[in-house]
């Protein structure tokens, strides 16, 4: 009698066709975003790289880094600037996520959600490279650039990744069900880069503004993996790692409950 608990029929287990379609899905996102476009790569680094140089010249108009206290300007800046396209692009890979992968959902085994979460795995990979590529630079050109604590950094670079994580489970299934969203959330990218602190300190404004700035999560976030890098860093005030989670972990269930509610009419688009 053969044994029961075998299997013989070579059947596989549910998550065992989950990574395999994660798998599938990964490099084909990967061959897409880096062989694809020649420029992709030039762009990654360009676009930080850009934003630093023009706030560095910008910066002897306005003494930027006589304003922040614990921390040298352009390293201040490279960290909030890295952090801050994480969430961004997180976001807004999650845009075209579904609409992009429409031809796969042929196969029962592929989710609206499977796309969303491999591009923003390949996202923070990427990230992570181009960020550790600035470290190293920085440190080449004799800027302080290495983490003071390196644990804490590398916890809050996480944290930053699943922020986008979460945002971009939402704009994933909103985007594609009200195409609108697409344009409401690319509208916002600029303004939050200046209003969640990532080129200028929000210590200098005033008590009523800052209280309201602070409701944005991605302001505590950036602080909190400035303070890993920085061990002499005075956060600004308020900074809660309790309200960055709260808000982050309501934000990816509320994405990945949007995707069950809505899988049948993100399939059929």
């Amino acid at each position: 009698m053969p044994d029961v608990n075998s299997n013989t029929s070579g059947a596989r287990t549910p998550w065992q066709v989950t990574r395999s379609v994660w798998y599938a899905m990964f490099m084909r996102e990967a061959i897409s975003r880096t062989m694809a476009d020649r420029m992709g790569w030039f762009w990654m680094i360009a676009e930080p790289l850009a934003f630093t140089l023009i706030m560095v010249a910008i910066r002897s108009f306005i003494s930027g880094d006589r304003l922040i206290v614990g921390a040298d300007f352009i390293p201040w800046m490279i960290t909030g600037l890295m952090g801050f396209f994480l969430i961004r692009e997180g976001m807004m890979r999650g845009l075209g996520a579904v609409d992009a992968n429409s031809a796969l959902f042929a196969y029962r085994q592929v989710q609206p959600v499977d796309p969303v979460l491999v591009r923003n795995a390949l996202e923070g990979l990427l990230r992570t490279f181009i960020f550790l590529l600035f470290i190293v630079g920085a440190l080449m050109l004799g800027m302080d650039m290495a983490p003071d604590d390196a644990i804490a950094a590398m916890g809050w670079w996480l944290s930053l990744w699943s922020l986008g994580l979460g945002l971009g489970l939402i704009t994933s299934v909103a985007g594609t069900l009200v195409p609108e969203v697409a344009t409401v959330v690319r509208m916002i990218s600029m303004p939050l880069l200046i209003l969640s602190g990532v080129i200028f300190p929000l210590n200098q404004l005033p008590h009523w503004l800052l209280e309201y700035l602070m409701y944005n999560p991605i302001v505590h976030g950036l602080e909190l993996l400035r303070a890993g890098f920085f061990d002499g860093y005075k956060v600004v005030y308020g900074t809660s790692a309790t309200y960055f989670w709260i808000f982050t972990l309501i934000t990816v269930a509320l994405g990945l409950l949007m995707h069950v509610r809505f899988k049948e009419k993100l399939k059929a688009k």
